[in-house]
């Protein structure tokens, strides 16, 4: 298919990319809940020292980007970060499961609210200064984030002698068609 000129980024719906993330999450929680417990917390040498820690970053960032999309100033952001990380500390698999359920349930009543999902909207990061971006960009920094840590998490797995599970978005489309 050729686009023309200006017509050659991709039309993702922002919504579907994120419900693919949860998806996505909710496949890797499936599987490691079907391993023994001490993989959760075994250490590795990786990008995490373990699962539990690598999923216990991916919350805190999540947290982290639903005030950042919610637009809270960062005066109130980085003073929650402590607490986001110790929530996560000496979790269970189905207690992490839980807590990623609810900042999904949150970041689901955030897409409902928010009426334009490619807004505009300016962001300031401590180090690197202020970004004008979309709203659904920065949604999209999100999905991918949550994609290249669970591709750690699987090298993780591999290292234990235990397989990963598959979560590519093409697994998900097929799921999505065949349940339609």
């Amino acid at each position: 298919m050729n686009k023309g000129k200006g017509e050659s980024k991709m039309n993702q719906d922002p919504k579907r990319q994120y419900e693919y993330h949860v998806w996505a999450n909710d496949q890797l929680f499936a599987h490691l809940k079907q391993l023994p417990e001490e993989v959760f917390h075994a250490e590795v040498t990786s990008v995490f020292p373990s699962v539990a820690q690598t999923l216990g970053h991916m919350y805190m960032f999540e947290r982290l980007y639903m005030a950042v999309l919610s637009e809270l100033p960062n005066e109130e952001i980085f003073p929650k970060i402590p607490g986001w990380t110790e929530e996560t500390q000496g979790k269970s698999v189905e207690d992490m499961q839980q807590l990623f359920a609810d900042v999904t349930e949150q970041f689901r009543d955030l897409l409902t609210r928010t009426p334009d999902l490619n807004r505009a909207m300016t962001i300031t990061h401590p180090r690197h200064g202020s970004l004008d971006t979309l709203f659904s960009d920065i949604l999209q920094h999100v999905v991918n984030h949550g994609t290249y840590h669970r591709g750690n998490i699987t090298a993780m797995l591999r290292q234990q002698g235990y397989a990963g599970v598959p979560t590519d978005y093409l697994f998900y489309l097929i799921e999505q068609q065949r349940d339609a």
